[in-house]
């Protein structure tokens, strides 16, 4: 991973004191169902497929800071430590215990925390991905350096649902196609398969 600050790391660019487009929430939403219908009983599925999206769009919440003076390259600052692998540890241990007690979730509940680590974790993945904004905070608390992933081929989302609805949001839409909607089908195909087959051993 490219990360942006310290020695020998890219430079990291100014903060602009408001929130950079990022994945859009669509990627982050149909990467979390994916993986949620890949490895979760029938019966099972509807509330955790909720949670598993409301989880995958969670980190987002920190650009709520921009209103209360967080800057950007901040600890709490937009892809900073809600981006976090911890955050995500975190995030999966406490709605697991939030929304899954009781005894029909015996013997899924470390399934369920498994996959919303994942698909929380997987927000930051995905932001790497992109050609815009700062890198993500992947290893805050104990170190604050943004990354991002080597390659990044995916266009950054626009701000505000309507950009969508424009002409500009047609090679984001494509780009998160191919370099996320197709690989993160065939990841919860294989996931299927073998799930599976472990189901029926």
């Amino acid at each position: 991973m490219a990360g942006e600050t310290g020695p020998g790391k890219l430079p990291r660019p100014r903060p602009t004191g408001r929130p950079d487009p990022m994945a859009s929430a669509f990627a982050h939403a149909f990467t979390a169902a994916a993986l949620a219908l890949a490895v979760t009983p029938g019966r099972w599925l509807p509330r955790l497929l909720l949670v598993a999206v409301v989880c995958s769009v969670l980190p987002d919440l920190d650009v709520v800071g921009f209103g209360w003076g967080v800057r950007y390259g901040d600890f709490l600052g937009h892809r900073g430590f809600s981006h976090s692998l911890v955050f995500a540890a975190l995030t999966a241990g406490f709605v697991t215990w939030l929304c899954f007690r009781g005894g029909r979730w015996d013997g899924l509940r470390l399934r369920i925390a498994l996959l919303l680590f994942v698909v929380t974790a997987s927000h930051g993945l995905l932001d790497a991905l992109t050609n815009g904004g700062l890198g993500v905070a992947f290893f805050s608390p104990f170190d604050d350096t943004r990354y991002f992933l080597p390659y990044r081929p995916v266009e950054v989302s626009p701000l505000g649902v309507g950009a969508f609805f424009t002409p500009r949001a047609l090679p984001l839409l494509w780009t998160e196609w191919v370099w996320i909607g197709l690989p993160v089908s065939l990841l919860a195909w294989v996931l299927r398969g073998f799930v599976r087959k472990l189901e029926q051993a």
